[in-house]
Order: C-alpha cells, then structure tokens, then sequence
C-alpha cells in the first residue's frame, strides 16, 4: 500500500510542478493562486492536467490518489491502527477545501488585472505531462499492473 501511495505521489507531484513549471517563464513564475485565474479558458491542457493532479492528491474516486489512499486505509484498518486511518481521512478532508480552490480558480473567469504568464511550452515537456496524466488516471481506473510489480518486487526482497 505504502509503494503504490509513492509511487501515486511521484506521478501526481511531478504533474502538478511541472504544469506549474511551464506557466513560469522570464517573466515571473506562477506562484499565487491569481495567476491561475481563468488557466482553463487560456490553456485547456495544462488546466486539465493541474485538476487531474489536484483531485488525484485530493483523493477523489477515478483518480490514482483515491487508490493510493483506500489501500492505505484498508491496511490501516487490517492492522487496527485506527489513530492512522482517523488522521489520514481527516487530512484527506481537509486537503479537499484546499485543493478545489485552485481548481475553481482554473475554471473562473479572468480578471484584465491578472497576469496571463505565458507557457514555456516545450515538446519534452507536453509529452511529459500527457504521460503523467494518462499514469495518473489509467491507475486510478486500473491499478492491478502496478500492484502486481509492487507485490513481485517485494518478493524478490525478501
């Protein structure tokens, strides 16, 4: 449960940054939640990828992050470490307010006042980010591969 959650995490954080990284430029970099305003209007894709990676981390169902977090829960619960399950769900709820702020920041209309950065776009780097999307919802769907890699490696360690 722990090697998928990571492996979860990676996806999800190295989606979420690298969006991020290709909305800052010379310019500035996208730091506040203003400079987001209206990203679905400017930039679908890269609006798409963010609220993937955002609800994925949120742990919303269909994504790799409720996966991670149910197997998380389950493990907890097969070992009776309630103290764990009560902390991980109330941070899952919590986390939830945080992460569809930014989303519906993605999805508001633009002010004339906030700054429209301007990707950096790279080939590299749309292509990395449709790999990453693509692993993010393909485990959220369907995480038996990885979990059969997972269980055949901790086999071979022990």
């Amino acid at each position: 449960a722990v090697a998928f959650y990571l492996t979860m995490y990676l996806v999800t954080t190295l989606g979420a940054f690298g969006v991020m990284a290709m909305l800052s430029g010379r310019e500035g970099d996208a730091e506040e939640i203003d400079d987001y305003r209206g990203l679905a209007w400017r930039h679908p894709w890269l609006a798409g990828v963010l609220t993937a990676c955002l609800l994925s981390l949120a742990g919303l169902p269909l994504t790799a992050g409720f996966v991670g977090k149910f197997l998380l829960i389950t493990s907890g619960v097969g070992a009776s470490l309630w103290a764990l399950v009560i902390l991980l769900v109330i941070n899952s709820a919590l986390s939830i307010f945080y992460y569809l702020r930014v989303v519906r920041a993605l999805f508001r209309t633009a002010d004339e006042a906030a700054p429209a950065l301007p990707p950096a776009y790279s080939w590299l780097g749309g292509i990395t980010l449709a790999v990453l999307a693509v692993l993010l919802c393909g485990l959220g769907v369907y995480p038996a591969p990885l979990l059969a890699i997972i269980e055949r490696m901790s086999l071979l360690a022990w």
